[in-house]
């Protein structure tokens, strides 16, 4: 009996083996064939993948003026218009001071409101505003883009930091990337051009500071490839570098959404 069952146990194990074989041939088999399609995409220009990015926008430069950016871009993909900025590294930021973009909220526009409040109206839902002001907004709710949460605001010295204006192209990351040479009047319309301006959420706005797309990104996904869009068409508008990392980072979020379209100035019709 005991050799019958020790007979048994042989066999199974040997089918057991038998059956294994055919898998890992088949495992061995699919790996070769991928490294040799790899290599052949690699060696055939196909690899890695690049998308197409499509024809640059066209860059038409304006008279200067406040109020105005340097540069109207037209319309294009974020990638091509990624390609005709500059790269180069970070010159030194131990100079910079908020005051060289001018006094904070300057009606930049002329409309009579302020560019804070111009912000906040435009991008919080339900708004309203303080008694007898037609431009003050005293509360509204904010569909916040970089957390994708709902985020209250209420205007008063406790609770209007909850939701703040965030310069997409943080002041202090443009100051090191050329507006250190800009005029005086270029600075402020760069830091009130509805176009580097989001209401967000006060906490992920103090997380960001002064990032860039290397060393940060909006932690909801779904508003990266927006968000990096916005930081190329501000830089190519006010003429600004990008450096070699943060260019990188773009690349990696713009490959995502390769037809994400690049924006106007929001100083332009």
């Amino acid at each position: 009996m005991a050799r019958h069952a020790q007979v048994f146990r042989s066999q199974r194990s040997a089918r057991q083996r038998h059956g294994r074989a055919p898998v890992r041939s088949a495992v061995v088999l699919a790996l070769i064939v991928l490294v040799v399609l790899v290599g052949w995409l690699h060696s055939s220009g196909r690899w890695p993948f690049e998308a197409n990015a499509g024809p640059p926008p066209k860059l038409t430069a304006l008279p200067p003026a406040q109020g105005k950016p340097l540069v109207a871009v037209g319309p294009g993909t974020a990638l091509a218009l990624l390609e005709t900025l500059e790269v180069k590294g970070k010159a030194s930021g131990s100079d910079y001071q908020r005051s060289a973009f001018g006094e904070a909220w300057e009606d930049a526009d002329a409309n009579g409101c302020d560019t804070r409040n111009d912000v906040l109206r435009r991008d919080l839902q339900d708004v309203r505003y303080a008694e007898n002001s037609p431009c003050l907004v005293a509360s509204g709710l904010l569909a916040e883009p970089y957390t994708g949460t709902t985020v209250e605001f209420r205007r008063g010295k406790d609770s209007s930091g909850a939701v703040q204006i965030d310069h997409v192209v943080a002041l202090g990351n443009a100051w090191r990337t050329g507006a250190a040479a800009l005029t005086a009047v270029q600075r402020q319309s760069l830091a009130n051009d509805p176009l580097n301006l989001m209401a967000v959420d006060g906490p992920a706005n103090e997380e960001k500071s002064d990032g860039d797309a290397a060393t940060w990104l909006p932690p909801a996904k779904k508003i990266r490839c927006h968000y990096v869009a916005r930081q190329i068409s501000v830089k190519a508008a006010y003429r600004l570098w990008v450096a070699p990392a943060e260019k990188a980072a773009m690349v990696r979020v713009l490959g995502l959404c390769p037809q994400q379209e690049s924006l106007p100035s929001g100083y332009l019709p």
